[in-house]
């Protein structure tokens, strides 16, 4: 059997203090994420976090630089996750979008407020990222090559 990590994309989105999560539904569990996915077929990278903000929360997404790569491997479990978390700005939400359907809400946070709720975190990814862009870690997108 061929080991395989899985590809994600994660956005940190940031206004007036407070982050962009999403609470979702996860193996009968609600738990705050950023907005994330898996990278599909045929997709760049930032392609992929533009689709998966859109898909969780209707905001159009414009990445403006890479934050941190994280390898993370859940705890009890096989699966091991490979993350790029992305920065950027938002321009304009569709209200009367669909979100994807494990998607419960939306919700803006203050660091503090993640904090609070750090046992409803999906993953440790969620802070961490959130200290890579705190701590100013960005780097350019052309880093990024799809061939």
């Amino acid at each position: 059997m061929v080991w395989k990590p899985n590809v994600t994309v994660a956005a940190v989105i940031e206004q007036a203090g407070r982050y962009l999560l999403v609470e979702e539904q996860i193996d009968g569990r609600r738990v705050l994420n950023q907005p994330a996915g898996h990278l599909e077929e045929g997709e760049s990278l930032p392609q992929a976090v533009v689709r998966e903000v859109l898909e969780e929360t209707g905001w159009c997404f414009e990445p403006e630089a890479l934050l941190t790569v994280q390898l993370y491997r859940v705890p009890a479990t096989a699966l091991t996750f490979l993350r790029f978390a992305f920065t950027g700005r938002i321009h304009h939400r569709d209200p009367n979008r669909p979100l994807d359907a494990s998607i419960l809400a939306t919700h803006w946070l203050s660091r503090a407020e993640i904090e609070a709720r750090r046992e409803n975190l999906r993953s440790p990814l969620v802070l961490e990222s959130i200290a890579a862009y705190e701590s100013g870690y960005r780097y350019p997108l052309d880093i990024l090559q799809a061939l």
